[in-house]
């Protein structure tokens, strides 16, 4: 009697930073991303939510991590380290809880992950890792350095160079054809090498397009065939890289996602500046050099996007809020900030507390509030200006409501991105 060997389990993960359900659902029905529109109807494309604040970092990490911030430490792209007004900026050694690879590694599983943000610099996983962005030397974004000879040779890019983009169409489109091309040959070259139990791929792109020329990718700016044309791009590498890494199997185990959703900017919002026009705030020396300036009868200061600390005495140098005074602080300054309004309308949708939403033993380290504003209303920490409501050059900005997932499988309802990390590592022991 002949046995038929068992196949394998694999899964491949395809990340689309920042495109929001809505607009990925609709490009895949007006024939913008083909690929999608044939995939979509065979599984279901899900409205996710994301951790707060909803910013890259925290929520890649909690991919990964199948946390909330309060268990893997992640808060923001800054922080401040302790017992000081010294910024810094969270990585990859700072993440309190093991990953996903770290999981399958365990179960004899080898792992590829390329250009997924939040993991600078690169660690061992059970099999090959390239940083994503805030990756800033390209040597420290390689594990196992042997494979750094092979990226140099390629001319890899990391991420695009945004600094000189704003104003310029021309050059912001030239990066992100470069960085495109890049992610595709370093994915082909590395699915080439070996069978991959799980493979990861992150186009970032999508992110840095939106931020700058966001009513575009709706089809409502001057650069909308170009943004159509490059979501065709984006498309057209997910369906490549689908028959590279599964050949002529069906793509079981294929998951599509992305890190938080996105809308149209209409202005940023200062939230230090307001708190220092209420009296919250006060800096020795103007304009502030830093955090480090802060006057010590500060009650409050806050970090990008949107996070608010209350200035503790013991925990920041300067700090003279008692600990029993922080929750009548927190109630008030809560109040306060929902009341804020701009041509009528409020400016945050919501004002949370530490405890709404963070659970696990990092809680601690987070903001005493976090401020999710109203959809086009995209809220700064920023320490050196005073209006309230700064010109920008951006078009786009965050949201927390309107991530995708796409599985062939149903998972109900309200899903976190903290969420997939299960379903995916289920994907090999279901």
């Amino acid at each position: 009697m002949l046995f038929k060997r068992k196949k394998k389990k694999r899964a491949l993960v395809l990340g689309l930073d920042g495109v929001p359900k809505h607009l990925i659902e609709k490009m895949s029905k007006d024939g913008t991303m083909p690929f999608m529109g044939e995939l979509f109807p065979h599984g279901t494309l899900h409205q996710g939510k994301v951790c707060l604040p909803e910013v890259s970092n925290v929520n890649w990490s909690s991919f990964m991590t199948g946390a909330n911030p309060g268990t893997h430490g992640i808060f923001g792209f800054t922080d401040l380290k302790p017992a000081s007004y010294d910024m810094t900026f969270p990585s990859f050694p700072d993440l309190k809880s093991d990953t996903l690879w770290d999981e399958l590694g365990e179960q004899g599983r080898r792992c590829f992950v390329l250009n997924q943000p939040g993991c600078y610099p690169a660690r061992g996983i059970p099999g090959v890792l390239v940083s994503g962005f805030v990756a800033v030397d390209l040597r420290r974004a390689v594990s196992p350095k042997n494979h750094l000879a092979a990226l140099e040779a390629m001319n890899y890019k990391i991420d695009v160079e945004t600094r000189d983009v704003a104003g310029n169409p021309d050059l912001l489109f030239k990066e992100l054809d470069a960085c495109h091309a890049s992610r595709e040959a370093a994915a082909k070259h590395f699915f080439g090498i070996e069978e991959w139990d799980f493979a990861e791929v992150v186009l970032t792109g999508t992110d840095r397009l939106q931020h700058f020329h966001y009513p575009s990718c709706e089809g409502n700016g001057p650069e909308a065939e170009r943004c159509r044309a490059f979501y065709r791009k984006c498309d057209d590498l997910c369906r490549s890289l689908v028959h590279a890494f599964y050949g002529k199997d069906d793509p079981e185990g294929l998951f599509l996602l992305s890190d938080h959703g996105f809308t149209t900017l209409e202005k940023e919002f200062l939230l230090n500046a307001w708190l220092r026009q209420a009296g919250y705030l006060r800096f020795e020396k103007e304009p502030p050099d830093s955090y480090g300036d802060i006057s010590g009868d500060s009650k409050a200061f806050a970090l990008d996007p949107g996070r608010v600390y209350i200035h503790r005495k013991g925990r920041y140098p300067k700090g003279t809020v008692e600990e029993g005074d922080v929750p009548a602080l927190v109630a008030e300054l809560k109040t306060a900030l929902e009341a804020i309004e701009d041509d009528g309308k409020k400016i945050f949708q919501r004002v949370w507390t530490r405890d709404e939403i963070y659970q696990g033993a990092e809680s601690q380290h987070g903001p005493d509030l976090l401020c999710t504003p109203r959809r086009g209303i995209d809220v700064k920490g920023g320490i050196r200006k005073l209006d309230l409501f700064p010109e920008t050059h951006f078009t786009g900005m965050h949201t927390w409501d309107d991530a995708f997932f796409w599985s062939a499988q149903n998972h109900g309802d309200n899903l976190y991105i903290s969420d997939l990390r299960n379903i995916i590592a289920g994907h090999f022991t279901g």
